[in-house]
């Protein structure tokens, strides 16, 4: 994958697989810790104990479709390759947390990529699933949660086409305004 906008869509993928009906998608960007760490938590069905371990393996998979599953092997060579780490845990019937650290100045650290556009995707094509999704740079926040945005629109659907466009622009806004892109 060529950048982490691509890695969180495909983990919350799993999450959504697992019948997550909330998503927190968390990024922590603090340059003069030279820190990046990303943190996707759901309430989904978790993972077993015995399987926790091997989902790195891109032979270990869930899916009847195919035999490899290359998602979190990659992120986890993504965030190794420049000094960091993935840390999976998750408990049957509560949920996961993945959490990918990344040394922040390392010429292997994936560029964000397209978030703004990604997260309006999950949001727009699973309008029943809450997702909140935040994004520090150093002492600046910006955090973006359905539920406000539900609870704003009234009776219009959020994944309604106008609204769509509205909130890409809004996150990318956000994002720029805390330097985050």
């Amino acid at each position: 994958m060529k950048d982490l906008s691509l890695h969180i869509l495909d983990i919350v993928q799993n999450s959504i697989s697992a019948k997550a009906t909330f998503i927190d998608i968390i990024i922590e960007e603090k340059p003069l810790e030279n820190s990046y760490r990303l943190l996707i938590k759901d309430n989904g069905k978790g993972i077993p104990k015995e399987m926790v371990d091997k989902v790195t393996d891109p032979y270990t998979t869930s899916r009847t479709t195919r035999k490899v599953g290359l998602g979190l092997p990659l992120l986890k060579m993504n965030a190794e390759r420049t000094g960091g780490y993935l840390k999976i845990s998750s408990e049957v019937g509560k949920g996961t947390e993945v959490e990918a650290f990344f040394v922040y100045d390392n010429i292997d650290r994936l560029p964000i990529g397209d978030i703004a556009g990604v997260i309006t995707i999950l949001v727009s094509a699973n309008p029943l699933i809450e997702f909140v999704y935040s994004h520090q740079v150093n002492d600046e926040i910006y955090v973006f949660d359905t539920r406000e945005i539900k609870e704003a629109l009234d009776d219009v659907a959020i994944n309604d086409i106008h609204i769509i466009k509205y909130l890409k622009e809004m996150i990318h806004e956000n994002l720029l305004e805390i330097k985050a892109i």
